[in-house]
């Protein structure tokens, strides 16, 4: 029942954070291309890398991984969004930003979160 708690806590902070990250970087840079989303993406992916890293290279139990990872990084990144603005990109005949977003947010993602357990196999 505390995970279940934690989980639910955490992933409300979460999607504040990103409500708060998102609207930071719209109003700096809006642009047609989604920078806060995939921003948003990539930072999460990076964190679960980084907290990931910490269960298998520092043996950081699941009391404080899955909360984190799963509250905390699965209501901070939205790749639902991602997926709503390609979607849109591609209806306003933006084709190839709508790939870049798709294929390039899944491959920044991918990187960030190997970056991420990369990172904290080498921390003692």
């Amino acid at each position: 029942m505390t995970a279940l708690l934690l989980v639910g806590l955490l992933g409300g902070i979460g999607a504040a954070t990103r409500f708060v990250v998102d609207g930071a970087v719209r109003a700096r840079w809006a642009r047609t291309f989604p920078v806060a989303t995939m921003l948003v993406n990539v930072t999460g992916s990076l964190l679960i890398g980084l907290l990931f890293g910490a269960v298998t290279s520092h043996g950081l139990g699941p009391g404080w991984s899955v909360p984190a990872i799963t509250g905390f990084c699965g209501g901070y990144t939205t790749f639902s969004t991602t997926m709503v603005e390609t979607v849109r990109l591609v209806q306003s005949g933006q084709v190839r930003r709508a790939v870049v977003n798709a294929i390039g947010t899944t491959l920044a993602c991918l990187a960030a979160a190997a970056l991420g357990v990369a990172v904290m196999a080498l921390v003692p």
